[in-house]
Order: structure tokens, then C-alpha cells, then sequence
């Protein structure tokens, strides 16, 4: 996923799951040899990383199911198009790149393609969506533009140390900017009506958003837009170019919007509340 430092990533396998029937993964030396379509199609399934990170994964606590999420989506999508099935395996963002290298999951979708990453696994060319630079505010803020929340008498939230926390100190100097450990941190400030707003990337302000039941999302302008992406294990030409033509398409064709916006219907929230994933789509 994200790079996320500012999605509330974890550092721990929370659990690696065997494919079914017990079998243990093939080495990687295996999967290299034979390539990782043989191996999806000889295996019968898709290995999809997977975290509990709405609205990109989502698990059901009733079921133990990981049946929602943008992520979800994909992977399924994925599976069928290649007539296996979608294998989730839990991972958590910081440990996706080892268990791709370890042979234990054959992608990890909405992983940014950071240089340092790019050393250890491949990303396609296409991107596969983009996040952007959003505030959850007060309902009676005023904001469209940057420069409506660089006032004195405004005060920010904001995890420290943080590339949201360089862009408003760089770009919105004269608010009173208030840092905070992590996003748990800065959300509860503004929860608790310490600030008027809090800035984060938008997807953890939707769930943000729904769970306190008040304020708006705004992505103010001029839009600030990341580009996320997919990772898959390194050297492999030939999975790399089939999942570079999938992405594509579902980019091209605003199928990953459709996605996103079906989680945030049986989330609970109104898909125009929420900015787009489509950068073209951003107003």
C-alpha cells in the first residue's frame, strides 16, 4: 500500500497462510524457474497479500472473510481472469516485499513504488490508482484551496515527521500547525475539537469520517496526488507484463473506481462524499 508511515502500517506478519491442502509454497527458486503463472495455474490460485486496511482490505469479524475491499476486488478479478481462485494471505505492508522475495504470496496491490522498494520486487508501468493530500474538517470551515487553511487562527493536526507534515510547513507556514505521534493521534484531536482540521492522505479520513459520524473531506487545490501501485516478485518478465496489462485496463476503463466506490456503498458512505481514484477524475 501504500507507503504508509501515514496508513497506520503494522510490522509484523499478523499471519502467513499455507495454500490449501496443507502444501507448503514452492521455493522461490521454483517459482523463478517455472514463472509465476505456471505456478498460479499449476496451484489453482492466486496468492493476494492482504491487511485489514479499509478500504483496501477488509475482513468480516463475523466470517473471518476477506470479502470487500478495493484489493479484494482486484485480486478476485485477477483470479478469474486466469481460472484459478483468489487465495488471500495476511501480511502487513511493512513485511509484503519479504514474504513476495519468501515465495508466500504472488502480489500485494495499493504498495507504493518507492526506489528503495524497486530494488527488491517489480511494479508495472501503469499506475494503479492515486490517493491525494485531503483534510478532514469542521463542517463550517470554509475550505477549497490550500491558502483557506493558512490562517493563524486554524489549527491543524498532523502526524510528525511526515511527508503531510512537510507539505504543510512548506505550503501552509502560517496556521497553527499541531503534530502529532501517529494518525490515531491527530485524528482524536480532532475529534476531541482541538483542531479544525486534519490532514492526512484521504483513504484513512473515510474511515475517519464514518466512524465519528461529522466533519467533511475536502482535497483542497492546487490537488496534491500519489500514485499507488502493485508488487510482484522481481524477474518475472512475463507475470510482470500480464499484471501491467490488467492494471491498465482497469485504470483506463474506471473499473478500479466502480471497486472503489462499491466499498464505500456497503461501507456506509455516499461515493460523492469521497474524492476519486482516478486522478483524472479529481476536480
Amino acid at each position: 500500500m501504500i507507503d504508509r508511515r501515514r496508513f497506520g502500517t503494522g510490522l509484523a506478519i499478523t499471519a502467513l497462510v499455507a495454500p490449501a491442502g496443507g502444501m507448503l509454497p514452492a521455493s522461490p527458486a521454483l517459482a523463478q524457474e517455472t514463472g509465476t503463472l505456471a505456478e498460479v495455474k499449476r496451484r489453482g490460485s492466486l496468492r493476494v497479500g492482504v491487511t485489514q486496511a479499509p478500504p483496501w482490505y477488509s475482513k468480516d469479524p463475523r466470517t473471518g472473510e476477506w470479502n470487500s475491499g478495493v484489493g479484494v476486488s482486484i485480486g478476485k478479478a485477477m483470479a478469474t481472469a486466469l481460472g484459478v481462485r483468489f487465495e488471500p494471505v495476511e501480511v502487513t505492508w511493512g513485511t509484503a516485499v519479504a514474504a513476495l522475495q519468501a515465495n508466500r504470496i504472488d502480489i500485494m496491490y495499493v504498495l507504493d513504488a518507492t526506489p528503495e522498494r524497486a530494488q527488491a520486487v517489480d511494479f508495472p508501468r501503469a499506475p494503479l490508482l492515486y490517493y491525494s493530500l485531503a483534510v478532514l474538517a469542521k463542517d463550517d470551515l470554509a475550505v477549497r484551496n490550500w491558502e483557506d487553511l493558512n490562517k493563524p487562527d486554524v489549527r491543524i493536526a498532523v502526524p510528525q515527521a511526515t511527508s503531510m507534515d512537510r507539505y504543510l510547513t512548506a505550503n501552509v507556514a502560517r496556521a497553527a500547525i499541531q503534530r502529532f505521534p501517529g494518525n490515531t493521534e491527530a485524528i482524536a484531536a480532532f475529534q476531541a475539537g482541538r483542531v479544525e482540521a486534519v490532514c492526512l492522505f484521504h483513504p484513512p479520513l473515510i474511515a475517519a469520517r464514518q466512524r465519528l459520524g461529522t466533519g467533511k473531506i475536502v482535497v483542497p487545490q492546487p490537488t496534491q496526488s500519489n500514485a499507488s501501485s502493485a508488487a510482484v516478485r522481481k524477474g518475472d518478465a512475463a507475470f510482470l507484463a500480464w499484471v501491467d496489462a490488467r492494471v491498465e485496463e482497469y485504470y483506463r476503463t474506471r473499473q478500479i473506481q466502480t471497486w472503489y466506490e462499491e466499498f464505500l456503498t456497503g461501507f456506509g458512505l455516499d461515493p460523492k462524499s469521497a474524492p476519486p481514484i482516478i486522478k483524472e477524475m479529481l476536480g
